[in-house]
């Protein structure tokens, strides 16, 4: 009897077995990433998806408790027009329609929060550990879901720390580079946004849309790079550039389901909330994140194997290890040049 109470035990809680590994490498007849197989391994990979998805919290959880302090501290209303002040000082002096007009556009406020110290320095450490740890934690992450997508014996705890020491300092400064210009893209897009009414202004707010865009589909293959190949920071951004538009047709496909999958959250926000249900403020924290890595990854991963692992595996150009990784060589390296 205590036997089967203790095996009842272990299987309710083998959720949080990081070491656990999953049922092994599923020999599946047509392993092509089509729509349909996707499914088929999502569902497969779903508990260690979950899983991975408590290590990946850390990424979200310091950007959650910024805007928590940003939107439920106190703010004061500011204008944000340098023109403000002395529009106003001349339409005290010389009134006229067209400078009431002016002032009226020019003096467009905006509330900007009023941070205590502690909020502050609160703040300042979140955003320097978030910016200290951004490229270990993506390269984590990546190697776990390059294992589950290839069908490897995925141990999540362990994987993921594995890929972290592997690659340490590169990591740190892919990250540290990925996380400021991210930062400079959020802040300009933001910036724009307020201003826009004026042909410059409009130009440059969907200027940094594109852009943003556009390196939101390079972070799906710049972590993946990485771990896979033996290649320089700037080789790796250049070749992801490259391959936003090589793999144009799954980066669309992989930006659709993620847009799907958010829309269907805030459906069910608008639909449960007002009702008392906070249930969907909560459920994408469980599996959100992991779940739109996966994504990218099942997109991602096809289109380097295409371009850069299939050829040179097929003519024993590179040497295999026991990981079944490569790294690349000048001939690699230039296929994406």
């Amino acid at each position: 009897m205590s036997s089967r109470r203790n095996e009842k035990k272990t299987k309710k809680f083998k959720l949080f077995d990081m070491n656990r590994d999953g049922k092994g490498v599923y020999e599946v007849e047509n392993r092509k990433p089509t729509l349909k197989f996707f499914f088929i391994l999502f569902k497969r990979k779903f508990t260690q998806l979950l899983q991975l998805n408590l290590l990946m919290l850390f990424q979200i959880i310091p950007i959650l408790i910024i805007a928590g302090l940003y939107f439920m501290g106190t703010k004061t209303p500011s204008v944000t027009d340098a023109l403000y002040a002395p529009l106003y000082g001349i339409s005290k002096i010389h009134p006229s329609p067209a400078l009431t007009s002016a002032l009226d556009m020019a003096g467009i406020q905006m509330e900007l929060p009023i941070f205590s110290p502690w909020a502050t320095a609160l703040m300042i450490g979140l955003i320097l550990f978030l910016a200290l740890t951004f490229g270990w934690q993506n390269v984590g992450a990546k190697y776990v879901l390059r294992g589950l997508f290839r069908g490897d014996a995925v141990f999540v705890f362990s994987d993921y720390f594995y890929a972290i020491k592997r690659n340490l300092k590169q990591a740190f400064w892919l990250g540290l580079l990925d996380f400021l210009f991210s930062a400079v893209l959020i802040i300009d897009f933001i910036f724009f946004y307020f201003r826009t009414g004026s042909f410059g202004t409009d130009f440059m707010y969907f200027a940094i849309f594109a852009i943003g865009l556009l390196y939101l589909v390079m972070r799906f293959y710049m972590y993946h790079l990485l771990i896979t190949f033996d290649l320089k920071n700037w080789k790796i951004l250049k070749n992801s550039l490259i391959f936003t538009v090589l793999g144009i047709k799954r980066n669309l496909m992989a930006g659709l389901g993620i847009l799907l999958l958010l829309g269907l959250h805030v459906l069910l926000i608008i639909l449960l909330v007002p009702m008392g249900v906070a249930v969907p403020l909560v459920l994408p924290l469980v599996y959100l994140l992991a779940v739109i890595g996966f994504i990218t990854t099942y997109a991602a991963y096809p289109v380097i194997d295409r371009y850069m692992i299939a050829p040179y595996q097929t003519q024993e150009a590179i040497p295999s290890e026991a990981s079944d990784e490569i790294e690349a060589t000048d001939e690699t390296e230039s296929e994406c040049e």
